[in-house]
């Protein structure tokens, strides 16, 4: 409920921005040509998916979806999953729900205002973080216990073309593009019988694409506001399960252990941000 307040109030702000100028500067308008730099503060928050799992490689063959059995060949991993972190060990307590952040950016861009039509194109480069965007699940065992992945969007960096239409001061637009980030792995379990190893940081590339509002303030300054929808491909880096007693469900098809992985592997995460703008 927050974060939809946040969300409706910051979109709230960017409307009020179209009917901030007078009517004198509408009609008569400045040129949108030119670069300019700028800085953006707002909301990241994630769509829920709590449907996602967790997948297993038993026999180390580079496929992934097979069963974790016990010695009596019972589903290991039947109390099922949950896409958060745990509380405890059972999964009955329930998980905890991903984490939103706040977040930043600065920028660079130019834009091009085609003659004296309307339209407007061109090409911003941004880099930002979070403070803890966090996407996490969790498969519950019998045991009981429990094996929570999480990845944490550091920071990263979008380049995005830009196409606007003008009305004046007041700038409509529609942008998209590439997307890159750091993402930082966690893996969390009570399991204390086996040994886990994996990968903590890797590169995530992926796109965007949004749009906003932007109002000239003066020759130089223009404020707006700026809604944006990234998906990043993580890869999904193996936790590898190994060591314990033979007898250990993670080792029972083969003895080196058993790989698991989240079957999501897209990082889903939507911005809602005031922009601040110098132009030149």
């Amino acid at each position: 409920m927050k974060m939809i307040r946040m969300t409706t109030g910051l979109l709230l702000a960017g409307s009020l921005l179209a009917v901030a100028a007078p009517a004198a500067a509408q009609d008569a308008g400045r040129t949108w040509t030119g670069p300019y730099v700028g800085a953006q503060l707002g909301y990241a928050f994630q769509p829920k998916d709590s449907n996602e799992v967790v997948s297993f490689d038993t026999n180390l063959d580079g496929t992934f979806g097979d069963q974790v059995s016990t010695a009596a060949r019972a589903n290991a991993f039947s109390p099922g999953f949950c896409g958060g972190g745990a509380l405890t060990s059972t999964r009955a307590a329930g998980c905890r729900t991903d984490n939103d952040s706040v977040n930043w950016r600065v920028h660079a861009g130019y834009d091009y205002q085609l003659g004296t039509t309307p339209f407007v194109v061109g090409a911003v480069a941004e880099f930002g973080r979070t403070h803890t965007l966090m996407d996490s699940v969790t498969a519950f065992s019998t045991t009981p216990a429990f094996y929570t992945m999480s990845r944490e969007y550091r920071y990263g960096a979008n380049v995005r073309a830009r196409a606007g239409y003008t009305r004046g001061d007041t700038m409509v637009y529609a942008t998209g593009g590439g997307s890159w980030a750091s993402v930082y792995k966690r893996f969390a379990t009570n399991n204390v019988a086996n040994t886990f190893s994996f990968d903590r940081r890797d590169n995530a590339y992926g796109w965007n694409a949004g749009g906003g509002i932007e109002q000239r303030i003066g020759d130089h300054f223009s404020i707006g506001a700026m809604y944006l929808f990234t998906g990043l491909n993580d890869k999904n880096r193996d936790v590898n399960v190994s060591g314990g007693p033979a007898t250990s469900p993670f080792r029972l098809v083969n003895a080196s252990g058993t790989d698991m992985r989240r079957a999501g592997k897209y990082f889903y995460f939507s911005t809602v941000n005031i922009v601040a703008n110098w132009r030149f």
